[in-house]
């Protein structure tokens, strides 16, 4: 049975460098109609795995596919994927047209296609510009362009707001949530919690090359243990004796009110009606996606690995 046009999908990928394995085992689905996030700490095999979509490397065990197809077994791979896996892999004595210029006629694609790419980045200005003077966030958006080049069902982005201002971020935000409504495939790594949390519909998390979580992102936050209580009262020295000597944790906020852990909304509650401590809050708060994340791959954080990759 043929599989979805644009569904990603990798089927006990391994690979190895030496006796260091930089995925094991992994198994997932990207699919078409949303974005996916990618996460996982340095070294967990993010990169490696990406590269492994695209052919760059060859896996020790086990497939990664694009519609049913190997990367190499696509035709006109451009049409069907487009990728920014590193934004300096650009010849820097080209200009940004040609650059493009150069890929579009490797398949086909034609020049028009390139003016329309460099417009839908906003680089027509500097397009004649050579590339090795680009920052890195205009490099970023050259990168964009390069695999948005064959309209492509399928795209892969490794840290695209790497470089970018404020407005680059939010850009790069609303381009690939607007491409993913289309019904394209978007699979996209980062390391800006605050962003993902924001962009990603759905979590494929690794760790050690392995896999933690592929779920939605909601579903991933309320994984986490770590939730906390909000709490407004007039009588916050009184009822914080209360809660802490019922084994929770108080932290106070700028703004007079306190955030505690370790106890429920409930329990809270109950505490503050045995002493009549007045309520004016109480807030359940689930953890951030950074929280969740932090607590969630606690164990699979690796430190001084050189060779990470």
């Amino acid at each position: 049975m043929s599989e979805a046009p644009g569904l990603i999908e990798a089927r006990e990928l391994t690979k190895r460098f030496g006796d260091k394995v930089a995925v094991d085992h992994l198994s997932f689905t990207v699919e078409p109609g949303k974005v996916t996030g990618f996460l996982g700490p340095n070294g967990a095999g993010k990169s490696t795995t990406m590269r492994l979509i695209c052919g760059l490397d060859r896996p020790n065990g086990g497939t990664a596919t694009i519609g049913g197809l190997a990367y190499s077994q696509l035709s006109k791979p451009l049409v069907t994927v487009g990728a920014v896996l590193e934004a300096r892999s650009v010849h820097p004595g080209r200009s940004a047209r040609n650059h493009l210029l150069f890929l579009a006629q490797t398949q086909d694609i034609p020049a028009r296609r390139v003016d329309e790419v460099l417009d839908l980045v906003g680089l027509s200005e500097v397009s004649r510009r050579r590339a090795g003077a680009f920052s890195l966030g205009m490099a970023q958006r050259l990168g964009i362009a390069a695999a948005m080049l064959g309209d492509p069902r399928v795209l892969l982005l490794d840290e695209p707001g790497n470089g970018l201002d404020p407005e680059g971020i939010r850009w790069v935000r609303n381009f690939i949530r607007a491409l993913a409504a289309e019904g394209r495939t978007i699979f996209v790594s980062s390391h800006l919690m605050s962003e993902m949390a924001v962009t990603a519909d759905h979590l494929v998390v690794i760790g050690r090359g392995a896999l933690i979580a592929n779920c939605s992102t909601q579903e991933f936050i309320a994984r986490s243990a770590e939730r906390s209580v909000f709490v407004r009262t007039p009588d916050g020295a009184r009822l914080r004796g209360l809660i802490i000597d019922d084994g929770g944790s108080v932290q106070a906020e700028e703004d007079g009110g306190m955030v505690v852990t370790g106890l429920s909304a409930p329990r809270i509650g109950e505490l503050a009606a045995s002493a009549s401590a007045v309520l004016h809050e109480l807030t359940p708060r689930l953890p951030s996606l950074e929280e969740a994340f932090m607590e969630l791959t606690a164990g699979s954080v690796e430190y001084g690995e050189s060779s990470a990759r």
